[in-house]
């Protein structure tokens, strides 16, 4: 880019290595060059050369959200005094926030009143859409499995869960 072309307030895209970064260009600098703000970091930067400017900043669309329709909320939010009805437990019909993992987890389990597999519980877990793995993860098995026994060692006794056998967890019964 030109050093006459730069224009102080504007927003331009700068060479970062490999990589581009959009600054704001501040003002001239005493020594030559520019002052700028990264708008990433909101860190203060000099420009020294034009040959750093790549061009005007244009920002990215998000191609997730452009390509996916928005959807509106129509019901309202449930507040601390309403119970909890049959409609507005499972989170993917209201638009409510999911279960995490263990949460679901607990969900499968104090149904199946009974100790299952990870593998179980995974299969229940997305056939009744409590949860869905969000990145497509090839062993959502596994990750419970590592997490159950992460809780377990951390919290101990105040674990929600229970080693029932090999590979196979229930409930800690509540005293």
């Amino acid at each position: 880019m030109e050093a006459k072309d730069i224009k102080i307030g504007k927003v331009y895209d700068i060479k970062v290595g490999k990589n581009t970064s959009p600054v704001r260009i501040v003002k001239l600098a005493e020594d030559g060059g520019w002052e700028a703000v990264s708008l990433s970091t909101e860190k203060p930067l000099v420009i020294k050369t034009a040959e750093r400017i790549v061009g005007i900043h244009k920002p990215k669309t998000d191609k997730k959200a452009s390509t996916k329709p928005q959807k509106a909320k129509t019901e309202p939010k449930q507040t601390a005094d309403q119970p909890k009805t049959a409609d507005t437990a499972n989170p993917a019909q209201t638009g409510a926030k999911r279960l995490t993992l263990l949460d679901a987890a607990v969900k499968v389990l104090a149904e199946a009143k009974k100790p299952l597999t990870c593998k179980q519980m995974i299969d229940v877990m997305i056939a009744e859409d409590y949860w869905k793995p969000s990145h497509g993860g090839k062993t959502p098995a596994n990750t419970l499995n590592a997490a159950i026994g992460t809780d377990l060692k951390k919290k101990g006794d105040q674990s929600r869960f229970e080693k029932a056998d090999r590979g196979q967890y229930t409930l800690r019964a509540i005293k």
